[in-house]
């Protein structure tokens, strides 16, 4: 479902690199690597917010995405439909409830949510009784499990989340780390999580990309 080679990008004089990925539907994988050594910018290049500087492949549900970086109209309509985000700030909006962001997505793309799979989570995670609630009125953990939700509902193809779990207790964090992999293997969504939890990526059995940082230059590869 995604496959990259030979992706670099640059942030000032820092680089990051990202050698190989291959992604199938409904894989999940975390991006570790400690403060700083490029995660959040690897996944904005992943989500097509930020451009890489090389770039020998990168195919997306079929789309060559390489072809495509000139094309800011294709690569917004690639990511309203085929890409879930999930940010650390939840980056609600702020004037609509609950229940209108994680609408907003498929109201957008002019489509339905699978309500059965969101009536589920939005139980598991105790956000039913939040629905006509506004952001403001819900902690930072609870915009966090909404956002996860929101990010879902269209059911995208790729699922990028960053540090979703930072805001969240232990039982918390484990019961969304486990309620994402099983949506992304029920729904067929490719999952990236960067997480800072290494204990808990390894309790859920999740395979890593890890960033090795030399100076001024992180390279992420597979972590055994």
């Amino acid at each position: 479902m995604l496959h990259i080679q030979g992706l670099e990008v640059k942030r000032g004089d820092f680089c990051i690199e990202l050698p190989a990925l291959d992604l199938a539907p409904g894989e999940v994988r975390a991006i570790v690597g400690e403060s700083g050594c490029g995660k959040s910018t690897l996944l904005e290049v992943l989500g097509l917010i930020l451009q890489p500087q090389k770039l020998q492949r990168f195919s997306l549900n079929g789309w060559d995405i390489a072809r495509l970086l000139s094309d800011e109209r294709g690569l917004c309509a690639i990511r309203a439909r085929y890409l879930g985000f999930v940010l650390q700030s939840g980056a609600l909006l702020p004037f609509l409830t609950v229940r209108q962001n994680i609408e907003l997505p498929c109201r957008l793309l002019q489509s339905s949510p699978e309500r059965s799979v969101i009536r589920e989570t939005l139980a598991q995670l105790k956000l039913t009784p939040l629905l006509d609630k506004h952001p403001a009125q819900l902690s930072i953990g609870e915009r966090q499990r909404v956002a996860f939700v929101r990010a879902i509902a269209h059911q995208p193809k790729l699922l990028l989340a960053d540090e979703p779990t930072a805001a969240l207790d232990p039982p918390q964090s484990k019961a969304l780390f486990e309620r994402m992999m099983a949506l992304s293997k029920q729904l067929a969504i490719a999952t990236l999580v960067v997480s800072h939890d290494w204990a808990l990526v390894e309790h859920c059995g999740l395979r890593a990309l890890r960033g090795q940082t030399d100076k001024k230059r992180t390279v992420f590869i597979d972590a055994h």
